[in-house]
């Protein structure tokens, strides 16, 4: 018994300390060892504070329901992050879904930190050119309007948009001659999502749900049960009678689109999951319902008929004006599950729109980093070129997609501006001739779970380099030279490269290469990088492939002019 109460009055031993330099300092050693078990250090009960046990009491330890951590000081308090779904501090930090992983943060060399920033910007591809000329202006390239004179100069870096969705960025050597080439990157911006209708109020059952139509040829079955949110633009009427075109991005989940539960669909696993897209594809956005004056009116064109006066309560609280502002308006539907790194050695890159946005972000990229500095175009005799087109998931015949002259018109008004007094005759005919285009569209790896799907000896791999692509049918522009000239440049750089044929006896997919290369009559490689889960809003691809493909890039705008003169085809 003597030992029992020497026991008693003995203080506890310290746990051993771990020490964790996100906490804060005022956290000793033995609360911060148990702070990483997941609970804060046990105070002693008063039954084993007291000097000596009640006659006839047994020692009893408390439940362990029943332990209860001490308050920390307020200061204490605030310092340690709180966990979402519990609302007490915990004791280490919890990362932020829109913070970059530890592992981004490792692996610059991958360019993934970058390019994942890039990736939270581009939420809705409508925003895509906004922040590339964010970019561009930053890098220090001059912005251009398509409705004024243009006075260009060797050596010069300039830029334009059309639409705020397609761009066409370039860099003039400064030992350009009129009649040389262009060597122009070039891809699309846009990728298959949902789109707002242009009158998106409705009710159903009590609920206030968001018409929207499908854009593209979407894996729609995997926009269900997701956290989905809106970004695009909006036109503003300013109280002076003018008006204004804004982009806006909601970053909080604010629409979703459920699945009916298995017990009132029992056959879904049998059957396959067969979604109407007219009447089971419609977001739900609240289910209190509004009253909406006049909202039988089919004459009126007010945006609060047509649009949810809660939908445009949120807009314009993010925009920073009054709902009456908002006369007009698309939106794009958009996932708000940031880009991150995964798989078992933080190989793979998970992010909605890989397709085809990592195509624009090494393009844009290799382009600002080959012609920052004055010496990278001293001795340039071509003009580096990079030009994203927007409607390409829908067949490219738009004002901005690349079925338009945009790009032909380009190159001939850079000539036209660079000619001044040198009248030389074909001068845009020859430059074209000399030209050559990289087609940047993203490409179908070998999914190992469907390898019959690929021709077995043409099956791109993840983390193997960028995808050359071929069909002799002319879905996609590469040639013999052109793919020749295209992988000279990996082999110098000893960079991987794969290539591509589809199985005879299934469809092929296109891109906008043919339609460049039959539109201007320029030389043309289809290439991307390999990718799964394409079209689904969730998509995938290895983080190697990304660093990869900038790189080829990059050497493609700073060498092909020396290896196109040592090949001559037509002689």
């Amino acid at each position: 018994m003597a030992l029992l109460r020497l026991h008693l009055h003995l203080p506890r031993p310290p746990l051993p300390a771990r020490r964790n330099p996100a906490l804060p300092s005022a956290l000793s050693s033995s609360t911060t060892s148990c702070l990483w078990r997941g609970h804060l250090p046990l105070l002693a009960p008063p039954l084993l504070q007291s000097p000596r046990l009640a006659p006839g009491r047994r020692l009893r330890r408390p439940a362990l329901h029943r332990r209860r951590p001490p308050r920390l000081p307020q200061r204490v308090m605030d310092a340690v992050p709180r966990h979402k779904f519990v609302g007490r501090p915990l004791p280490f930090p919890v990362p932020s879904s829109s913070s970059c992983p530890p592992t981004v943060r490792r692996y610059d060399s991958s360019l993934a930190r970058h390019a994942f920033r890039y990736r939270h910007a581009l939420t809705s591809f409508s925003v895509l050119p906004a922040e590339a000329k964010r970019q561009l202006l930053d890098a220090g390239f001059k912005l251009l309007s398509e409705s004024d004179d243009w006075d260009l100069q060797p050596g010069g870096r300039y830029f334009f948009t059309r639409n705020m969705s397609c761009l066409v960025a370039f860099a003039i050597g400064e030992k350009y001659r009129v009649g040389n080439g262009f060597n122009i990157i070039a891809a699309h911006t846009d990728s298959p999502c949902l789109k707002l209708k242009p009158r998106s109020a409705t009710i159903k059952s009590g609920h206030q749900m968001v018409n929207v139509q499908t854009y593209g040829s979407g894996l729609w079955h995997t926009w269900f049960d997701r956290d989905l949110t809106l970004a695009g633009r909006v036109i503003l009427k300013a109280t002076d009678g003018s008006f204004k075109h804004k982009l806006v991005k909601l970053t909080r989940p604010l629409i979703r689109v459920p699945t009916l539960a298995i017990h009132l669909n029992r056959t879904v696993n049998t059957d396959g999951f067969k979604p109407n897209l007219e009447t089971h594809l419609v977001p739900l956005l609240a289910t209190k319902h509004e009253d909406t004056t006049n909202s039988d009116d089919k004459s009126s064109s007010s945006t609060k008929v047509t649009h949810h006066p809660l939908l445009l309560q949120i807009l314009s609280e993010e925009i920073g004006c009054d709902s009456d502002e908002i006369i007009g308006m698309e939106l794009n539907v958009c996932d708000t599950q940031p880009s991150c790194l995964g798989g078992g050695n933080n190989e793979f890159i998970y992010s909605g729109r890989l397709d085809n946005l990592a195509s624009c972000y090494c393009a844009l990229r290799s382009l600002m980093d080959s012609s920052k500095m004055a010496e990278q175009l001293s001795n340039e005799k071509a003009i580096r070129m990079v030009a994203m087109f927007d409607n390409e998931e829908v067949g490219s015949d738009s004002m901005q997609g690349a079925g338009a002259p945009t790009m032909f018109q380009a190159m001939r008004r850079i000539i036209d501006s660079l000619m001044h007094q040198s009248m030389g005759e074909g001068a845009l005919e020859r430059a074209i001739h000399s030209s050559f285009l990289v087609l940047a569209d993203m490409a179908h790896a070998l999914h190992p779970n469907y390898a019959e799907k690929h021709e077995e000896c043409h099956r791109p791999e993840l983390q193997k380099g960028l995808v050359i692509k071929h069909n002799a049918n002319q879905r996609y522009a590469t040639s013999a030279v052109t793919a020749f000239l295209f992988k000279e440049i990996a082999r110098i750089h000893n960079l991987p490269v794969q290539e591509f044929v589809v199985r005879n006896d299934m469809g092929c997919g296109s891109t906008i290469g043919p339609i460049l290369a039959s539109g201007v009559g320029i030389r043309t490689v289809d290439c991307g990088i390999p990718q799964l889960s394409m079209h689904s809003v969730r998509e995938m691809c290895g983080k190697e492939d990304v660093d990869t493909t900038y790189r080829h890039f990059k050497a493609f705008f700073e060498m092909f002019s020396d290896i196109d003169r040592k090949l001559n085809v037509d002689f």
